[in-house]
C-alpha cells in the first residue's frame, strides 16, 4: 500500500512537471529588430530605447528589440524595403517618403501643406486620404504605420536678414537635390544652389552661398549658427517620423504582446515628440546666445507663392489630386 501510495505521487508530480512545461514552451519568445539611420545620441534612438525597455519589462522577456542604429542596415528607403521584404521588423519613415511607391504619399511634404505637426496628425489620421493611403501601405507593401512622431521643422539661416518674401529675392540658398526643397528656394525668390552636405559649412564660411535650410537640430549639430547671422522661423516643411512595423511580424505575434507591442510604441511615439519639442525651444534660445539674429517672417505669403508649385505633383498621382489636397487642408 506504501508503495503504491509512493507511485502515485511520484506519477502526480511527474504529470504537474509536464504540465508545467507544455505551458511554458506556449511562453515563445520573440525578438524585433528595429533599424534607423539616426545615430546612438539622437532624439529617435532615444525614443527607441524607449520602446525596447517597455516591451521588454512588460513580456517578462518574451518580447526583446534590438535596435540597429547609425545605418547600420543601409539608408531609410532601404530599410522600408527590408521590413517590406520581412527582413526587418521597424524602421523610422516620414510620409512623404511613401511617395516612392505610392505617389499621392508625396503630397504630405509639400512645402507649407501643413502648419505644424497637430495638423499634420489630423491630415494623416483623421482624412479619408490619410486612412486609405494607411490600408493600401499595409495590404500592398506589408508596412504597418503603428503611430506618428514629431521630428522637427525645417527653418532658414542666411547672412542677412529674411523679415519677409522680398527677402528670399536671389538669395543663393543651399539645399539638397529633392524635388519639394528645389521648389520652396525657387518659389520663394531665392536661388535655389544644390550642393553635397559636407560641403555646406565651408560654402557658408566663404559666402559662396547666402543661405541654407534644415531642422534646427542639423544646425546646430553641424554648427551652421557659427557662420550664419540669421536665422529666419520659415517652418517650410514639418517633418514627420512613422514607426513602420512589419505587418505580417505583427500578425504573427500572440494577441498580448501585440497590445504590449503597439502600446510601446505609443510611449516611444511621444517621447519622440516631446524631445523634438523641447530642443527646438531650446535651441532658439541657444543660437540667440551665440549672436543670431532670429526673425519671424509672415508666412502667409511665403504659403502663397509655394503654393504655385503643388500642380506639377498631381501629374503622376491617381485619383483627385485637387481634392486630396483639400482634405489636407480642410484638417487645419
Amino acid at each position: 500500500m506504501k508503495k503504491l501510495l509512493i507511485s502515485l505521487i511520484v506519477l502526480l508530480l511527474t504529470l504537474v512537471a509536464c504540465s508545467n512545461d507544455e505551458s511554458a514552451s506556449t511562453e515563445e519568445s520573440y525578438e524585433l529588430k528595429f533599424g534607423m539611420v539616426a545615430g546612438t545620441a539622437q532624439n529617435e534612438y532615444k525614443a527607441a530605447e524607449v520602446l525596447a525597455n517597455y516591451v521588454e519589462e512588460e513580456s517578462g522577456g518574451r518580447l526583446i528589440i534590438n535596435i540597429y542604429a547609425d545605418s547600420q542596415l543601409g539608408d531609410d528607403r532601404a530599410m522600408l524595403e527590408q521590413v517590406r521584404e520581412e527582413a526587418l521588423d521597424i524602421t523610422l519613415a516620414e510620409t512623404g517618403r511613401f511617395g516612392i511607391w505610392v505617389p499621392r504619399a508625396s503630397l504630405y511634404g509639400l512645402p507649407y501643406i501643413v502648419d505644424d505637426m497637430d495638423h499634420l496628425r489630423r491630415a494623416i489620421y483623421e482624412t479619408d486620404f490619410g486612412k486609405e493611403l494607411h490600408e493600401e501601405l499595409k495590404a500592398d507593401y506589408n508596412w504597418m504605420i503603428a503611430e506618428t512622431a514629431y521630428n522637427g521643422t525645417r527653418q532658414t539661416t542666411s547672412n542677412r536678414p529674411i523679415e519677409s518674401l522680398q527677402d528670399m529675392e536671389r538669395l543663393k540658398l543651399r539645399v539638397p537635390e529633392a524635388d519639394t526643397l528645389l521648389d520652396y528656394a525657387e518659389y520663394s525668390g531665392a536661388s535655389p544652389t544644390p550642393m553635397a552636405f559636407t560641403e555646406v559649412y565651408l560654402a557658408l564660411q566663404t559666402n559662396s552661398v547666402d543661405g541654407q535650410e534644415n531642422p534646427l537640430s542639423t544646425i546646430d549639430a553641424q554648427k551652421f549658427y557659427e557662420v550664419q547671422d540669421y536665422l529666419a522661423l520659415t517652418n517650410h516643411v514639418v517633418n514627420d517620423a512613422n514607426y513602420v512595423v512589419n505587418n505580417a511580424k505583427f500578425e504573427s505575434l500572440p494577441e498580448d504582446l501585440q497590445k504590449i507591442l503597439e502600446d510601446g510604441i505609443q510611449k516611444a511615439a511621444e517621447e519622440h515628440t516631446k524631445l523634438f519639442i523641447e530642443e527646438e525651444a531650446s535651441l532658439v534660445d541657444k543660437f540667440k546666445s551665440e549672436g543670431v539674429t532670429v526673425t519671424e517672417p509672415n508666412l502667409e505669403e511665403f504659403r502663397e507663392a509655394v503654393s504655385k508649385a503643388y500642380p506639377k505633383y498631381l501629374e503622376d498621382i491617381e485619383g483627385d489630386g485637387e481634392a486630396y489636397l483639400q482634405q489636407i487642408a480642410d484638417a487645419r
